[in-house]
């Protein structure tokens, strides 16, 4: 079997990508899942607050909550190093991340990754809008400008991590082309505070994504796939061979893996890997190209109504 694929231009020896996380911070882990099969690695995020004053007018009282500038695990210049580490020390592209939600100083930085040896970046956009003032044509307008710029300062390949929460996707996917995106990462994870009823207190938590997450990425990239010329990547709720299957039965060409690794560890690529396999030696598919995108909407005529239809039909199967 051949699971080769190529993302965001980038030749990938697998599917499987390592998603943006702790996992790159260490040099010997990454060369256990280069060992173990990845076909990239994604650094963790550097954070648009790290790389510019938060000044009252743009973070207001919110700059208050960030965390200090040594707590922080990498600093721009130990990130830079890092990099460059990797870079050493791996044969696998190594796509280094950002991770912000408005133009700004931070992209600028964008030209020093590419010198310090990155192969792609990776643009994180989070962003939870409370401000009832702010449009969500202004949000994207914003988003838009920030994506064409790094497009514009550097050569490499641009990847934009986006929100399933904007009002239409699909326009947004194709306009993020536009302006230089070479393709998309498939979702931010939406994370969610606790509150803590005993100390009257909002609480910070993080919690490893779960399968049944993944649903929502497949039906956009189902959508999005015959579409967008760029790259497709899912990112969340990917933990098992026939998970990937489904990703890239959808139209992706590449699957972001964090949660299943950091519970089980490299060894679970080789896993991974071997369940592709097999699945694809059962179906009769020699290469990833023989199957990917078999079930987007690429042979609907009326996507919308086929969506509502389904809607429809699954609500009165109970």
């Amino acid at each position: 079997m051949n699971l080769a694929t190529r993302y965001l231009g980038l030749p990938l020896r697998s599917p499987f990508v390592v998603g943006a996380s702790p996992l790159c911070d260490d040099a010997h882990l990454a060369r256990q899942l280069q060992d173990a099969g990845a076909g990239a690695v994604v650094m963790r995020s550097l954070f648009e607050e790290q790389l510019a004053p938060l000044v009252p007018e743009v973070f207001g009282d919110a700059g208050l909550g960030f965390p200090e500038y040594a707590d922080y695990q990498l600093s721009p210049d130990r990130y830079l190093r890092q990099l460059e580490l990797l870079k050493a020390q791996l044969s696998l592209p190594v796509i280094a991340s950002l991770n912000g939600h408005q133009p700004g100083a931070w992209t600028e930085f964008a030209v020093q990754l590419e010198n310090a040896g990155a192969d792609a970046i990776e643009l994180n956009f989070y962003q939870v809008v409370t401000d009832p003032a702010i449009a969500a044509d202004q949000v994207e307008t914003e988003m838009l400008r920030t994506v064409g710029e790094v497009a514009a300062a550097v050569r490499l390949p641009v990847a934009v991590k986006i929100s399933p929460f904007h009002s239409s996707v699909a326009q947004l996917a194709i306009a993020l082309e536009l302006v230089g995106a070479a393709g998309l990462v498939l979702f931010n994870r939406f994370f969610q505070p606790d509150v803590d009823p005993a100390t009257l207190e909002v609480r910070p938590v993080l919690r490893l994504s779960e399968p049944s997450e993944l649903l929502l990425r497949l039906r956009w990239l189902a959508i999005l796939s015959p579409q967008v010329r760029g790259s497709l990547a899912a990112s969340g709720g990917v933990h098992s061979a026939p998970d990937a299957a489904k990703a890239l039965l959808t139209g992706a060409h590449a699957v972001q893996l964090v949660s299943v690794l950091l519970r089980h560890g490299p060894p679970v690529l080789r896993t991974l890997l071997r369940g592709l396999e097999i699945w694809m030696q059962e179906q009769g598919f020699a290469t990833l190209a023989d199957f990917r995108g078999r079930l987007n909407l690429a042979r609907c005529r009326d996507p919308a109504a086929f969506e509502r239809a389904n809607y429809i039909r699954a609500l009165q199967s109970h």
